[in-house]
């Protein structure tokens, strides 16, 4: 016998390429929910930019700076349910094609579903906050002559 190792180095060697394959996949959905998170700050500044007259306007005529947040934060919330609803139902569908790559996972469990769900909503209405939080101090008299 020439090549003799530990169980556990044999099994290590064993899990080596899936484990390999796991971190892979892990890295790259980390990345694509970083891009998600500064895409979805990206349009919601643009928007929140675009729309700093209204928002001049609306702090001029006694908005709270409160509803000025929580009017950003709805519309944002509403295209993350939009884009939640959508992703869901392509994960459903698309998700019988992955069958073989999942351990111990169905490929429609809801507790994962929940999760993922939950975890984009957070990420999303994080990225919205900081355009929201800078529409709030918008001083009137700037934003009416802004344009």
């Amino acid at each position: 016998m020439t090549d003799i190792e530990s169980m556990i180095d044999a099994l290590s060697a064993s899990v080596a390429q899936p484990r390999f394959g796991m971190f892979l996949l892990s890295l790259f959905g980390a990345l694509a929910l970083i891009l998600a998170a500064a895409g979805i700050f990206g349009v919601i500044s643009y928007s929140v930019s675009s729309r700093t007259r209204e928002v001049g306007i609306r702090v001029a005529l006694g908005a709270a700076r409160g509803k000025i947040l929580q009017l950003i934060l709805s519309e944002s919330a509403k295209l993350v349910l939009l884009g939640l609803a959508l992703g869901i139902g392509g994960a459903i569908a698309l998700g019988r094609f992955l069958r073989s790559l999942l351990f111990e996972v169905r490929p429609t469990d809801p507790l994962t579903f929940a999760a993922v769900a939950i975890l984009l909503a957070l990420v999303t209405l994080a990225a919205a906050y900081v355009p929201a939080r800078r529409a709030m101090r918008v001083d009137p008299m700037v934003a009416l002559r802004h344009e």
